[in-house]
């Protein structure tokens, strides 16, 4: 069963005479996807960076802990006030108001004022509400987060929501134009700004005071301000970007119409937040109950997980959502079709022989980037085997994100927050599942284990939801070209642990230096085995990355 749609003439309904926006082919799509690859590697890594320093400074216990909780709390917060919705449906909403007479510029301009607005108060409000936020996110009781230092870093942290909301907001914007480059770069520099603050902290003398903990500490001052100082200079990075495509904010507080159908749209939106949001505190509570570093564990092994999608995952979204968002408002389900059947079966060619690698290298990983100073080497190695036993749900986690998109472009927020709904009944229970059944130590790698379950079970959801409503998806290719990464991930697996069966004995007894040669020798083997497969099979989805490999090598 289908649902119907308007045939719309050439030129998608827009005006006689105006010019049609920006359109790029899937060639355009792949290099602007690779261009924010390359911003997107050198964020993250400089975002690793930061971590491992921190990590090394002050180790995985609990002022870590309690550091790693209050940071996670302006994006929670952010995310509920407007971020799902920035993120989500900003973009085709700009995209569709291209086609006003003005080019959409007042539309923005009153978007940009309600957004604004929102964010200012949402952020005065959350900041006063800090120690609330505590209660809900420590248990104090037997967790070993100290809840006094949460509350501290909180008040420090907690005015980044208005500053992540404007990124959020100028990137839609620039976006919305295809300007990709000034967003992908701007998390680098924020990152470098925190690395700075992380060498001040190791040079300020002192220790950070847990009992009682002392709003004054130099230390405490040195991390928040620092870390919010980072996510300040980001946003402002974008302002030379928006001033060359002749953007001047100016504050509109004209009625709009279609302001009304944003309301609507970010009501599910906030709905799904909201609901992802019980997930996210369950999981922080049964961390922060379990043995200590859990949080921080769970912190850092998520932000390995996410790496590969970050590079390839979001720099393909960003690329083709203006393309879904154009293709929606001309109701051409012809063109939507063809752009989520080929991201889907590019982001399986190249996720999942990753994912193939981060299974046999995934506790090399955590020990290498994790076992310095103050760090312990036990940890470091839980860290490691969270990120290895997840590793299997990172395709699952980058269709459900492309998969939202679509159903966003399609404005339909209400399908996503249904589908988390499930994802969420599925994921609680098994969460205090691991908390009863696991020990203690082990609670971080079932809690990773069940959220990529949860994936998997979001994406067989959202496939089976754009079916009905889109019909044909050619399934059967995104089918063929999934099992055919899955089988050459498999052999990836099998060749990585074979081969690190044979070296178990020659290698050397020390953790650290054990690990590197592990994971450069195994991550090579499992990788060339995994692509090498794909690329024997003749995957025709394989081609745009090998024929860039062929060129950079054809010019040296």
């Amino acid at each position: 069963m289908t649902r119907a749609r308007t045939t719309v003439p050439p030129g998608g309904g827009r005006q006689p005479g105006k010019p049609a926006p920006q359109q790029t082919g899937r060639g355009s799509i792949v290099r602007a996807a690779g261009s924010m690859a390359i911003a997107t590697l050198v964020s993250r890594i400089t975002g690793f960076l930061w971590k491992v320093m921190l990590t090394a400074a002050v180790g995985l216990g609990a002022v870590n802990d309690s550091f790693t909780v209050a940071n996670t709390l302006p994006n929670i917060v952010f995310e509920l006030l407007i971020g799902g919705v920035l993120a989500s449906v900003v973009v085709p909403l700009l995209v569709r108001a291209q086609d006003d007479p003005d080019g959409g510029e007042a539309y923005t301009q009153r978007l940009l004022t309600v957004g604004m607005t929102l964010l200012a108060v949402g952020t005065v409000i959350a900041v006063a509400l800090a120690p609330l936020f505590t209660k809900l996110y420590v248990d104090g009781s037997t967790g070993k987060a100290n809840p006094d230092l949460v509350t501290a870093f909180g008040y420090l942290l907690l005015p980044e929501i208005f500053f992540y909301g404007l990124f959020a907001l100028l990137t839609a914007i620039l976006n919305a134009k295809h300007i990709f480059g000034p967003t992908a770069w701007a998390p680098v520099v924020n990152n470098l700004v925190v690395m700075l603050t992380i060498g001040v902290y190791a040079i300020v003398p002192g220790e950070i005071s847990l009992n009682p903990v002392k709003m004054g500490d130099a230390k405490l001052l040195v991390l928040g301000i620092g870390v919010t100082s980072g996510i300040v200079v980001q946003s402002l990075m974008l302002l030379p970007a928006l001033r060359r495509i002749g953007f001047r904010f100016r504050w509109n507080w004209g009625f709009d119409k279609r302001l009304k159908e944003f309301g609507g749209l970010a009501l599910w939106i906030l709905g799904y937040v909201a609901v992802s949001q019980i997930g996210w505190v369950i999981s922080t509570r049964v961390l922060t109950a379990g043995a200590p570093g859990g949080a921080s564990i769970y912190s850092n092994a998520w932000l390995l997980f996410q790496l590969p999608y970050g590079v390839i995952g979001v720099s393909l979204l960003t690329a083709i959502m203006p393309r879904l968002s154009r293709a929606a408002a001309d109701g051409d389900d012809r063109k939507l079709i063809g752009d989520l059947s080929y991201a889907s079966r590019l982001s399986a060619v190249i996720l999942v022989p990753i994912s193939a690698v981060l299974t046999v290298t995934g506790t090399s990983i955590g020990v290498v980037l994790f076992s310095w100073g103050n760090s312990d080497v036990s940890q470091a190695t839980r860290l490691g085997d969270s990120l290895a036993v997840s590793a299997f749900g990172l395709l699952p986690y980058a269709l459900v994100m492309l998969q939202l998109r679509v159903f966003y472009a399609m404005k339909d927020a209400r399908t996503p927050t249904l589908i988390m709904i499930v994802m969420t009944a599925v994921k609680v229970p098994l969460l205090y599942m691991c908390e009863a059944m696991l020990a203690p130590e082990h609670v971080v790698i079932g809690v990773m284990m069940v959220n990529s379950l949860s994936y998997v079970v979001g994406a067989v959801l959202g496939q089976v939801w754009l079916w009905v409503r889109l019909g044909h998806l050619k399934t059967k290719r995104v089918v063929g070209v999934t099992l055919f990464s899955v089988f050459a991930g498999g052999l990836g697996v099998a060749a990585g642990l074979g081969i690190a069966k044979l070296l178990g004995a020659i290698l050397p007894e020390a953790a650290a230096p054990r690990a590197v040669m592990s994971l450069i020798i195994e991550g090579i083997v499992a990788g060339v085995v995994s692509f090498g497969v794909l690329a024997a099979l003749k995957v025709e989805e394989l081609k745009p990355a090998t024929a860039k490999i062929t060129r950079l090598i054809r010019r040296r």
